[in-house]
């Protein structure tokens, strides 16, 4: 049998000759090594965010020294959860970075957001307002393109759906305030909650934010459902609408 998918791509294209002779000295296999150990231990909470991302990486990069590659996500993406949000294309933008390592990156943050969705998921959300607002952060907060979303709920406050309303440019996605209340009648949605992101990383709403959340809250209050939010997504935080008084 060949080589493994990730060594052919990712391993680094100015690999010596001799590196490959048996008995080569890889200084940072004692490293990886002792990554792991420390995790089976149960002491992987002690780690430095890039040793995580090494531990990370060793799995889809695992003839490399991964620690350079680790360090420079931080840099480049200012955080674990901005490295692991980030596209797979611009993943590829950094050295020893190929696409089958982007590909599990970026699964890697689609499981975190299933895990946040779980968390929210059949509960009553006005009474677990962090876990909803760790959830609508995992999901948009890294986004490149603004998105909106509608969170539709049952008479007990519990979700319905999350859906995706519209996805945009890099300062704007549309929102038709009719297919809003249309799509709420349809689920027999009782509430609405709606959530958008500011890619810049300013979650300052807009004044065309405010005009469109109150022509949806219109639309919905003309069939007796209530919009009970507006939650705005930047880097690293979200702000109610609701709790500003805009609403």
């Amino acid at each position: 049998m060949g080589r493994g998918v990730e060594d052919a791509e990712d391993a680094p294209d100015d690999l010596k000759v001799g590196d490959l002779k048996a008995g080569a000295s890889k200084h940072y296999h004692g490293h990886r090594e002792r990554l792991r150990g420390r995790v089976l231990q149960g002491d992987g909470s002690q780690l430095a965010d890039y040793e995580l991302l090494e531990l990370l990486l060793c799995a889809f990069i695992p003839r490399r020294d991964v620690k350079p590659i680790a360090k420079e996500m931080l840099v480049r993406f200012g955080s674990v959860s901005g490295a692991l949000g980030a596209t797979p294309q611009r993943l590829m933008e950094i050295d020893g970075i190929g696409e089958t390592a982007a590909v599990y990156l970026r699964a890697t943050h689609l499981l975190l957001q299933r895990t946040a969705g779980e968390e929210v998921k059949g509960r009553e959300l006005i009474s677990n307002w962090a876990a909803l607002l760790s959830y609508v952060k995992v999901r948009l907060q890294h986004e490149t393109t603004e998105q909106s979303r509608a969170l539709y709920l049952d008479r007990k406050n519990k979700l319905i759906a999350d859906e995706q309303l519209g996805r945009g440019t890099v300062d704007q996605a549309p929102v038709y305030p009719r297919e809003v209340a249309r799509r709420a009648l349809e689920l027999a949605a009782s509430s609405v909650i709606l959530v958008h992101n500011h890619p810049s990383g300013d979650p300052t709403p807009s004044r065309a934010d405010i005009e469109m959340t109150r022509d949806v809250a219109k639309a919905l209050g003309a069939l007796e459902i209530r919009l009970h939010d507006h939650l705005v997504v930047g880097r690293g935080e979200a702000v109610s609408m609701k709790t500003l008084g805009l609403i």
